[in-house]
């Protein structure tokens, strides 16, 4: 099992828009393009082993080698509904690039990591794990095709 890059630092927010503002002049930032993520349909989005609808804004700040993300979940059930549910506004995920993502979420799981959710997204997929017990925070793994 390898995760071969820390990437992205993942940030689930209520306010998109008013939190990427905040973000570009803490940053001294442009505003990035917000986008929405596919549907289910497109994005094959199973959270807790079932499809759902769940969709979310999304924002990259791009800082120094590192990807911030900030997320505005919808009201579908998702991983970053729950967060946002459960805690508030704040870190949701450390994503790393990964080659081989299935072997990994397997080996994970005999680490007691389960998987929580996953999806495609156009030129890759990507997985997220709670690893909350064993390591303080939800594991993305991002796989390019």
């Amino acid at each position: 099992m390898k995760m071969e890059d820390l990437c992205q630092i993942g940030i689930v927010v209520r306010d998109i828009e008013r939190t990427a503002a905040n973000y570009a002049r803490l940053l001294g930032l442009p505003v990035p393009e917000i986008v929405l993520t596919d549907p289910e349909e497109k994005a094959h989005t199973r959270y807790r082993g079932r499809p759902t609808k769940a969709r979310a804004k999304l924002a990259f700040f791009q800082v120094g080698g590192m990807a911030v993300e900030l997320i505005e979940p919808d009201d579908a059930p998702s991983t970053w509904r729950e967060f946002l549910k459960t805690h508030g506004e704040g870190l949701h995920h450390l994503g790393f690039k990964v080659q081989g993502m299935d072997g990994i979420i397997a080996g994970l799981a005999q680490e007691g990591i389960e998987l929580v959710q996953r999806g495609d997204y156009e030129g890759g997929r990507y997985a997220y794990l709670d690893a909350v017990a064993r390591l303080g925070f939800i594991l993305e793994l991002l796989e390019d095709r």
